[in-house]
């Protein structure tokens, strides 16, 4: 039996995950809000969307496969789109 070496983790694999997360939370606020280009063309963001989407095959989108799965998901991110931090709707 061949015994391969576990290559030891380098660069942002190496840091601490909570490290990990304080940079990569850097890169969201990096530009304001409004400056962010799928905030200010619904056009180009939809785009984006079917673009990725066609690049995963059909059999493949566990929403196709999955009717219910699909309307779960999406009631939950509507009820997280109108809930406060403080766990309020509004």
């Amino acid at each position: 039996m061949i015994d391969i070496a576990k290559k030891p983790k380098r660069g942002f694999a190496s840091m601490d995950p909570e490290k990990q997360r304080a940079i990569a939370r850097k890169g969201g606020e990096s530009v304001p809000r409004e400056k962010r280009s799928f905030s200010q063309n619904a056009e180009l963001a939809a785009e984006a969307g079917r673009k990725g989407g066609k690049s995963v095959s059909p059999t493949n989108r566990s929403f196709a496969r999955d009717k219910d799965l699909a309307k779960n998901a999406g009631r939950k991110g509507g009820r997280a789109a109108h809930t406060t931090v403080e766990g309020e709707r509004h």
